[in-house]
């Protein structure tokens, strides 16, 4: 026992100094990158440091959640996983280029196949059950330094991949193979990054899957999530390139995906441009989802049937993001910020659309020439920092929902319909609550769901996108979420009303 003990204290010392060595060598590299100095050039270094954070960071969090020499599993695929952050490094740097096979099988393979290993590791020999063990004490999970590592790293991605590609092209050439195989053509820095993204999906949504698998709902919205993700939102659009048609993506509509009802070219005319019937097809599947099947689906459903069914911004938010839903602002304040920001932003949109189209059948008399920039500063505003830079890589900082919340014109409109005419609603049975907290702790829309399920009210919230994650870790079946009669949905029992309550009345 002492020997193994010893032993222990020895790795997890080891550990702590690789972390900190790792770590002070990103800083130095950030240094020369800010002064352009040696050794390499300053994208080069940037990107460097940050695949050097992420090893820290996975070393860190190995160490933190129990990474012991007796855990075999464990033990090979953090290694496996440390070996595929080294070899996108290598990747990154330009070095194997004329290998981009064997490379992306260091790289991109081996980060895949080691991240899906320490998951199932993790979750297969566990009991069934929400385990919340270490997510509020976990520094990655909950603001600890390893958390901000992780989420400047996230962030600096985003950066890169919007503005600075070029930093990137070594391990975009790595997917050469693969975009070939699929659309015909080398590939491109939006290639890898839709890669990234639908393998992250993937990897996660296996997370996902294990963590929920005791609760059918939670079994089938991920695979939901994620045959979304990898069928609509990579495969298909990637054939469509390979026979000459635009990279349509049949899961996003209008507002959200709002050039495929702008006109001109930066709207639906590169649509129309080549493809014929099948532009028109495309243009007339985006509408009709947008104004017919949207308010159905939402009557019915609610806004989950989209934010947590099909959404491929939700699909991040439920299968990466979900060790971070607790994070979510839950204060009165960012309520009222979230109201006026998301209906701000769409107000935005519809009054783009509208002036877009009156320029359009104008013939430019409104906008002129600056129709082009007046659309493509909506497209940087909104498409490339908050839902791109912000609404992924705050992850660590601020939750998962944060573009959702805030930004997203998509989820303000179907909040509206849900708030006002919808049959969706999450019935409480407040006399079994025993006000634990979970279900508050893991809204990541920052809902006060106790307090719900304390009054024995229904939830009907415009924000509330219908996860089922606090019906999920609530342990006594006190929140169901059901679609019945419009009528009724408000107003349901208060148990005891606070002027109820007075502890004095038999002093008088």
């Amino acid at each position: 026992m002492t020997r193994h003990t010893d032993t222990a204290v020895a790795t997890d010392l080891t550990l702590r100094w690789l972390v900190r060595g790792t770590t002070a060598t990103a800083a130095i590299l950030l240094l020369t990158a800010v002064f352009d100095i040696w050794p390499f050039k300053p994208l080069a270094s940037t990107g460097t440091a940050m695949l050097l954070l992420a090893a820290a960071v996975t070393i860190e969090v190995s160490r933190r959640s129990g990474w012991r020499s007796h855990r075999i599993h464990h033990r090979w695929a953090g290694m496996l996983t440390g070996l595929g952050i080294l070899g996108t490094l290598i990747a990154i740097s330009g070095v194997g280029q004329a290998w981009p096979i064997p490379m992306f099988g260091l790289g991109l393979g081996a980060l895949t196949v080691g991240s899906t290993w320490m998951i199932l590791a993790r979750y297969r020999s566990t009991p069934e059950g929400v385990d919340n063990h270490g997510v509020m004490t976990n520094p990655t999970m909950n603001r600890g330094a390893a958390g901000w590592m992780l989420g400047i790293l996230m962030t600096g991605f985003y950066v890169l991949v919007y503005w600075y590609p070029s930093a990137l092209d070594g391990l975009v050439r790595t997917t050469d193979w693969l975009s070939w195989a699929m659309r015909g053509r080398a590939a491109d820095h939006w290639f890898m990054y839709s890669l990234v993204y639908t393998l992250a999906v993937a990897v996660f949504g296996i997370r996902a899957w294990y963590r929920y698998r005791h609760v059918k709902y939670q079994r089938l919205r991920t695979l939901s999530v994620v045959f979304v993700q990898v069928i609509l939102a990579f495969v298909l659009p990637s054939i469509l390139v390979l026979f000459q048609q635009p990279e349509f993506y049949f899961s996003y509509f209008w507002p959200l995906k709002w050039t495929y009802l702008w006109p001109g070219d930066y709207g639906m005319g590169w649509i129309l441009a080549d493809s014929g019937r099948l532009g028109m097809f495309m243009i007339g599947w985006g509408a009709i989802m947008s104004f017919v099947a949207t308010p159905i689906l939402t009557y019915y459903y609610g806004k989950r049937w989209y934010c947590s069914w099909v959404c491929g911004c939700g699909a991040m938010a439920e299968t990466m993001g979900d060790p971070y839903r607790h994070l979510a602002p839950r204060s009165t304040a960012s309520w009222q910020l979230e109201r006026w920001m998301i209906h701000g932003s769409l107000l935005v949109i519809v009054v783009a659309t509208a002036v877009l189209w009156i320029n359009s059948a104008t013939e430019g008399a409104m906008l002129g020439s600056l129709s082009g920039a007046f659309a493509q500063t909506y497209g940087f505003l909104f498409g490339s920092i908050w839902a791109g830079v912000i609404g992924v890589g705050f992850y660590p900082f601020l939750g998962t929902r944060i573009w959702c919340r805030y930004g997203c014109p998509m989820a303000a409109i179907l909040g509206l319909q849900q708030r006002f005419f919808s049959r969706f609603r999450i019935t409480t049975n407040g006399g079994q609550c025993i006000s634990c907290g979970n279900c508050s702790a893991y809204c990541e829309m920052g809902i006060d769901v106790r307090w719900y399920a304390q009054r024995g009210q229904n939830i009907v919230r415009a924000s509330c996108v219908g996860c089922g994650i606090c019906s999920s870790v609530c342990p006594r079946g006190v929140l169901k979420l059901e679609n019945g009669p419009a009528d009724g949905r408000l107003g349901r029992p208060v148990l005891v009303e606070w002027e109820d309550v007075d502890i004095l009345s038999g002093y008088d």
